[in-house]
């Protein structure tokens, strides 16, 4: 039976894309619509393939940004690349109704659990985000009141991913924690 289940996690399946939101001036993030999505844990990741419509296809591997959902819809963040050759279309091409393949989930060595109850220190820079924020968003999610902290370095204010959201979740978490309970939170280039 887990057979079963590798096999139909290796398997790609077609999705649509229903939602994009840039995340800054060389960032987005890609919601997809992935029928019989076998659901998935915060820190894993996917395969993604493009098919251009010579039939020239091409892979690349991407953390999901959200938290697990019951109804097939994950999201992912890309960062554009100079001299990318998957990253410019997605970024910048890429619309909704779009049609893409997806494998996975993969990975399960750096994730985390609902029922995880320890302290969690999460550090990141840039783009190396996208999975912790898919944390952030499964603890927020599950109201889970596991003590988290976010060290996260970028080169300045205008490259800060998830940036409002972020801050919503920490004045939240500082409301909840009550006095002397929340980590200061600064921002800056």
């Amino acid at each position: 039976m887990a057979g079963a289940a590798v096999l139909g996690r290796l398997s790609w399946k077609v999705c649509t894309v229903v939602g994009l939101r840039d995340e800054t001036a060389t960032a987005r993030t890609i919601a997809l619509q992935v029928p019989e999505w076998p659901g998935h844990v915060a820190g894993q990741r996917v395969d993604l393939r493009v098919t251009a419509a010579d039939g020239y296809s091409a892979v690349r591997e991407y953390s999901i940004a959200s938290a697990p959902r019951a109804d097939g819809r994950i999201e992912l963040s890309v960062e554009r690349l100079p001299d990318g050759e998957v990253s410019p279309y997605l970024t910048q091409n890429l619309a909704i109704g779009d049609v893409l393949e997806v494998r996975g989930p993969i990975g399960g060595w750096f994730v985390w659990r609902e029922g995880q109850v320890e302290p969690i220190q999460l550090i990141a820079g840039g783009s190396g985000i996208v999975p912790l924020m898919a944390m952030i968003r499964s603890r927020a999610a599950a109201a889970s009141t596991a003590p988290f902290r976010l060290l996260y370095s970028v080169r300045g204010p205008d490259t800060v991913w998830y940036g409002d959201e972020d801050c919503a979740l920490s004045a939240r978490d500082a409301y909840s924690a009550g006095q002397g309970g929340a980590t200061p939170r600064t921002r800056g280039g």
